[in-house]
């Protein structure tokens, strides 16, 4: 279970906002080391913020187009991995000072993007409703096709089962755990709650050591904890804006949240560690 460090409540401490450096919606947040990655709606320009000062660095360029959709950096190979969902393409950009940039096609609409433990890119590709699995380099590993109940995904991780969470447009919202032959194990949605807007889904989601997810739900603006087998739902925090973009930093026991409207910010939450 995950609580504030000394607090009485769960609700979480937020410690900084980043402004919008351009009015753009936040699509997609991502950390590697002392770096944390923003992806803006509508911007080729992916923003690295310093994650002790929290100041903007340095931009990378990703040539997208209008959607850069999602973001995942991994530690093996120092690499910067974003999806262009209207191209249906993955770049990869070298963070090891070339930035060179790469790129191979993937299913249509890829959106989500996260590692597992085999260093392997998840990418959820909500046209073709369906999970790929790729080397680091590109080479396709595995393909599973989402079965009834799971419609247009929009992040999947796997977990430590071998099974994966799943965020979906499916309205009013689901969050399902699918096993590699794409049928639904449990899922999460209306039934547990009723006061979910329609046309609204959770966007991001991000995972603990323990299995346990959290959740960008944008439909009710709020930040969600839901654990492994999905019997148990808390509320994280409400906030004013839907929330889209979301990444733990484990080792700092911090959570970056991007806001879709209004001030379109990224938010810092700290204090975030294991109960």
């Amino acid at each position: 279970m995950y609580t504030l460090a000394g607090a009485k409540s769960i609700t979480p401490t937020l410690t900084h906002v980043i402004a919008s450096q351009g009015r753009n919606s936040v699509t997609s947040v991502t950390s590697l080391g002392d770096d944390v990655f923003v992806a803006r709606w509508n911007s080729q320009q992916v923003e690295v913020y310093d994650a002790e000062t929290l100041k903007l660095g340095r931009r990378l360029t990703v040539p997208v187009g209008k959607l850069l959709s999602g973001l995942a950096a991994c530690p093996g190979n120092n690499c910067l991995y974003a999806s262009a969902y209207w191209q249906d393409r993955i770049h990869r950009v070298e963070l090891s000072g070339s930035n060179t940039v790469n790129k191979w096609s993937v299913a249509s609409g890829p959106r989500g993007l996260s590692f597992n433990s085999e260093h392997n890119l998840i990418v959820a590709c909500s046209g073709a409703n369906k999970l790929q699995e790729y080397t680091t380099h590109g080479s396709l590993v595995r393909e599973i096709c989402l079965q009834a109940g799971v419609t247009r995904p929009w992040h999947a991780i796997q977990l430590s089962t071998g099974e994966y969470a799943v965020c979906h447009q499916k309205s009013p919202g689901v969050v399902s755990v699918v096993g590699v032959d794409g049928q639904v194990v449990r899922s999460y949605g209306q039934s547990h709650t009723s006061n979910v807007r329609r046309k609204k889904y959770p966007s991001s989601l991000a995972v603990t050591k323990n299995d346990d997810i959290l959740v960008a739900d944008e439909g009710n603006n709020r930040i969600l904890l839901i654990n492994s087998s999905l019997g148990s739902v808390q509320t994280l925090a409400l906030w004013k804006q839907p929330l889209m973009g979301m990444c733990l930093d484990e080792s700092r026991g911090r959570l970056y949240v991007g806001e879709l409207a209004g001030r379109r910010r990224l938010l810092v939450f700290d204090g975030v560690t294991e109960m």
